[in-house]
């Protein structure tokens, strides 16, 4: 079977009722899913010394928030507004430069013009799906992030990747877990930070969370559910990490 006509197939699942009970909207990620491996260092000091978080939220749709019934939805503004939420007292900024359709050497190629006018302590990059629907070769793709966090760092900012989105379009590709996998190899050793957005949407999925609660119709990108919850996980895992101890106390993974 094509690929395209097996997503098709997958989409009639997304939308049909699930045969699996499932209470209701839960959005959750277990203490481990939520460690983002790296101390964030530049992004603790902004907050700490300068009141200050500036972000630069860069990807593709799925940063764009396609898929969504508001922007406001979308998850960079969700981030901004659990950030500023559990930081009273910080100046909170998050920049949404997704662009649809976008993979890996697009972005490189625009990582300094989105990054440098927006004095950015943290890159928050949301990549990988649109690589691996184009199969773009392994060792292009690993270059392609090891130059765009390059990029990055030359203009004193560090990052977080975020990977793949469990969904249809993503599962019915043959090798998902090898982009996964470059990603978190090249976060490892440019420490960076890793937001395993695949591996904690995967999760909700075993646990009987139906594809219908957080995708879209189209089987590839989240909708208000999905982009909501990982917005608000993302901050739960940033405010771990950088939040100083005097602000308000740590925050709990799940609602």
């Amino acid at each position: 079977m094509k690929f395209g006509t097996f997503v098709a197939a997958l989409v009639v699942a997304v939308v049909a009722p699930s045969v699996t009970s499932f209470a209701g909207p839960d959005c959750r990620a277990s203490r481990e899913l939520l460690d983002l491996g790296h101390p964030l260092t530049v992004a603790r000091e902004a907050v700490a010394k300068d009141h200050e978080l500036r972000i630069v939220a860069m990807g593709s749709s799925s940063t764009q928030g396609y898929g969504t019934t508001s922007p406001q939805f979308a998850y960079p503004a969700q981030l901004k507004l659990h950030l500023e939420k559990a930081m009273p007292g910080v100046s909170v900024h998050v920049i949404n430069k997704g662009i649809g359709g976008q993979d890996a050497e697009e972005m490189t190629e625009r990582m300094k013009s989105d990054v440098q006018p927006a004095h950015a302590q943290l890159v928050i990059w949301q990549v990988g799906t649109n690589s691996a629907i184009r199969h773009t070769p392994l060792d292009l793709f690993s270059r392609k992030l090891r130059a765009g966090i390059d990029i990055g760092r030359s203009l004193g900012a560090e990052f977080i990747l975020m990977n793949l989105q469990y969904v249809p379009a993503v599962v019915a590709l043959p090798d998902e877990q090898d982009y996964a996998h470059v990603m978190a190899q090249v976060a490892k050793e440019k420490g960076a930070g890793l937001f395993n957005r695949l591996s904690i949407m995967k999760a909700w999925y075993n646990d009987g969370m139906p594809y219908s609660q957080f995708v879209y119709n189209d089987g590839l990108h989240l909708n208000d559910f999905g982009q909501k919850c990982i917005g608000k996980l993302l901050s739960q895992a940033i405010l771990r990490t950088v939040k100083p101890s005097q602000l308000t106390g740590d925050p709990k993974a799940g609602n």
